[in-house]
Parts: structure tokens; sequence; C-alpha cells
């Protein structure tokens, strides 16, 4: 078995090989699918609808590589970016158990600590998803309950507002500046809805980092 200088040494060895190992794996579904089926893709519709959003997955990747990666630790970012849904469950999980265990993201505890809060959350989506294939048709009737339709439409507000209340009572000075260009942004922009949180989150970090910025330089934090 090979050996490694430092934890971060196999933290970056495995994380690359399962990273790309699940990239050949996402790839190769569609690409069995269509050889047996006999469905290959129109090629120049393939194109034209790459060129028409690729790009933008790009610059979302990007930015998304620069803004979660501090937060999340290497072996928590190795595992997200493979299991999804970053902003909305792996991130608040990670920052809240950053908080709970009292240590800071970026330190050799942070990275541990940012790591087992993600794996842990990940295998827990996985059982709650399997349990819920299992018994999504005996409950469907109460979930379907228009009693319960208003409680399911607020789970991601209330989630990140318990979040929210935490680290904008720690530095409300910061959080003035992203909190007011999100509230101008979504109501100027309707067109502005949940699909578009994979793009402001990075952007109102890098906001958030500016003007964190403007205002250590004039002595104001």
């Amino acid at each position: 078995m090979k050996k490694y200088d430092t934890y971060m040494d196999k933290v970056h060895h495995w994380g690359t090989v399962w990273n790309l190992s699940m990239m050949v794996i996402l790839l190769a579904f569609p690409a069995v699918v269509g050889i047996l089926f006999g469905a290959a893709p129109d090629l120049q519709g393939l194109v034209m609808g790459l060129v028409a959003t690729a790009p933008m997955y790009w610059a979302v990747g990007v930015i998304e590589t620069i803004t979660y990666i501090p937060m999340l630790g290497a072996g928590g970012s190795y595992l997200s970016f493979v299991t999804g849904n970053i902003s909305n469950l792996k991130l608040p999980c990670a920052l809240n158990a950053l908080e709970q265990a009292g240590v800071k993201a970026g330190s050799d505890e942070g990275e541990v600590v940012s790591t087992i809060a993600i794996a842990v959350s990940s295998i827990v989506t996985t059982l709650i998803i399997i349990l819920g294939v299992i018994l999504i048709v005996p409950l469907s009737p109460i979930l379907n309950a228009p009693v319960l339709e208003p409680a399911f439409a607020q789970i991601l507000p209330a989630l990140f507002g318990g979040l929210g209340v935490v680290f904008v009572s720690r530095n409300w000075k910061i959080a003035i500046a992203p909190v007011s260009l999100m509230l101008v942004l979504f109501i100027a922009v309707p067109a502005l809805n949940a699909g578009t949180v994979g793009i402001m989150v990075p952007v109102s970090v890098l906001f958030t980092l500016g003007v964190s910025r403007i205002l250590y330089k004039k002595g104001w934090l």
C-alpha cells in the first residue's frame, strides 16, 4: 500500500481518484444507454445545447471551487462535489459542525470536523432517500395533504434562517451588504428563484469578501 507523507496527501490522492471515477461513471451511463437502445444524440443539437449552457456551468464551477473549498476543507470539498447539494445541505452542515465544535475553517481541526460532518450528511441523506423510496406510496396521501403544503415550502428558508441568525448576529456589519444586495436583486429581478441559488451563493460570497475587505481597510471592522 502506498505511504503518504501527510494526511492531506492521502486526502488529495483518494479525493482525486474518486472524483475522476465518479465523473467517468456519470458520463458512462448515458453513453451506455444510448448504445444499448441505439439512441445517439443529434450532434448538431448537442453542440448547440453545450454552447448555450456549458459556459455558465464552467463559470459556476470555477466560482464554487474558489468560494466553497475554504469553508468545506479539502476532504469535505471532494465529498461535496461528488454527492451534490452543496449550498442547501453540505455547506450548512459543515458550517454548523464547525460552529458547534468551536474550530475554524481551514485549520487542521476544521478539516477533520468538516469532512466528518459532510460524510455523515451524505450517509444520512442516502438512508433517507432509500427510506423515502420504500415509503413513498403509503405516505403519499399524507405528504400531499393541503395542510402540509405551506410547511414544505418553508423548509429551506427555515434551514438557512436558523444558520443566518447565528452568523449575522456575530458579524452584522459584514452581513448588511450581501443581505441588501440579495434583497434588491430578488425583488428587482423576479426571474431569480430557487433555481438560481447555485449561481447567486458564490456571487454573494465574492461580493461579501470584496465589501469586507473595503470595510477592513477603512477600519470599520
